[in-house]
């Protein structure tokens, strides 16, 4: 069970964390990205798995590969945005935490035009 190993990590990281905060904060927020990045690095064949099943699934409904990239892209720089958002509130930074999301939100909205246009014009195709 991966998720017991994932949490139990967590958890000690997060013990780590209260213990240092107040005498090394610096050390404590090291801890924190380490704990953060083992994390990720233990999802990495996780994450290969559904991106081959998403392709294959892509493929198999001749979907074209620019929109099926397109939401994977977006997914990513969700979940970097969402790391690097929660780092920087870790380390008492919650406005930086805060301009990160919204940067991302932008991004994520000029990728997703494409996949708009393509739809609406699926509609107008569709509608008399």
């Amino acid at each position: 069970m991966e998720i017991i190993q994932i949490v139990g990590i967590g958890l000690m990281a997060a013990v780590f964390v209260v213990l240092l905060r107040e005498e090394r904060p610096e050390m404590a927020l090291q801890i924190s990205i380490i704990a953060g990045t083992i994390v990720f690095l233990l999802m990495l064949n996780k994450i290969a798995s559904a991106l081959s099943l998403l392709q294959n699934m892509a493929a198999r409904a001749n979907i074209d590969f620019i929109f099926l990239n397109t939401i994977l892209k977006i997914i990513g720089i969700a979940y970097v945005a969402e790391f690097g958002a929660q780092i920087c509130r870790d380390a008492g930074s919650s406005s930086i935490a805060t301009k990160i999301e919204f940067a991302a939100k932008i991004i994520i909205m000029l990728l997703s035009i494409p996949i708009l246009m393509a739809v609406l014009e699926l509609l107008l195709k569709i509608l008399p």
